[in-house]
């Protein structure tokens, strides 16, 4: 019982924060507990892509194997059926009406997903995986979660930019994911640093991302500006 608590407890803490950043209009519990359990039942196609494309890691030499797994077995499978589960899940609903909706809803799909993969790993690894875990993976599939989140709360409302920011939407974050594996998947001792500052990267970009369409207005922003914000060096 206690390891299925520290599980779940990294997901349901980001998911009250998350929940609590959307000032605007609070999104329905029916609708953030069925993003939950959308993104808990996509671990079901993912298990069986990433099982059929892991016949194929063996075929290459030791670290073009890791990207490999790292890029197209996890960050392709698990991060295209999160953004399936989003796009069925609210672009035709009438609760997404804000552009940090895209945020909320791919959060908790991220989230759900998370839950799942982390009480396995966790009830098969013991209290010092779910304790590492839980300020490492289940953080960053929120942020893989934010990041798809913020571009496909954009595409909702820039219908010019619809398509490239739907692109964005699910590529950056099969990006975003593929690098975290990768390191993680070299085994290489000298990318634990490399490890750490891009864990600090993504937790910096992530609340970077949720100020800015939190500060958005509803009614009048211009895509444009909000790009020249988001590109401008600190």
């Amino acid at each position: 019982m206690n390891l299925l608590i520290l599980s779940l407890a990294p997901v349901f803490i980001i998911a009250a924060y998350i929940y609590f950043r959307d000032k605007y209009e609070k999104e329905p519990f029916r609708l953030l507990f069925f993003a939950l359990l959308s993104g808990a039942l996509t671990v079901i196609p993912i298990l069986i892509l990433e099982t059929f494309l892991n016949r194929f890691t063996n075929l290459f030499p030791k670290y073009i194997s890791a990207a490999y797994e790292a890029f197209v077995v996890a960050g392709f499978s698990e991060e295209l059926f999160k953004f399936i589960a989003l796009y069925l899940l609210i672009w035709k609903s009438a609760e997404f009406n804000e552009k940090f909706d895209g945020i909320v809803y791919a959060t908790y799909i991220s989230l759900g997903f998370a839950g799942v993969e982390n009480v396995l790993y966790v009830l098969d690894g013991g209290m010092q995986t779910g304790i590492s875990r839980a300020i490492t993976a289940v953080p960053a599939h929120a942020i893989f979660g934010i990041t798809m989140g913020f571009y496909f709360g954009l595409a909702r409302f820039y219908k010019t930019e619809e398509k490239v920011l739907k692109t964005k939407a699910l590529l950056i974050p099969m990006l975003l994911h593929g690098v975290y594996d990768f390191i993680l998947f070299t085994g290489l001792a000298w990318l634990t640093v490399v490890f750490v500052v891009f864990l600090v990267f993504l937790y910096i970009s992530a609340l970077k991302r949720m100020k800015q369409l939190s500060n958005l207005s509803i009614f009048n922003t211009d895509y444009d500006l909000l790009n020249q914000k988001l590109t401008k060096p600190e």
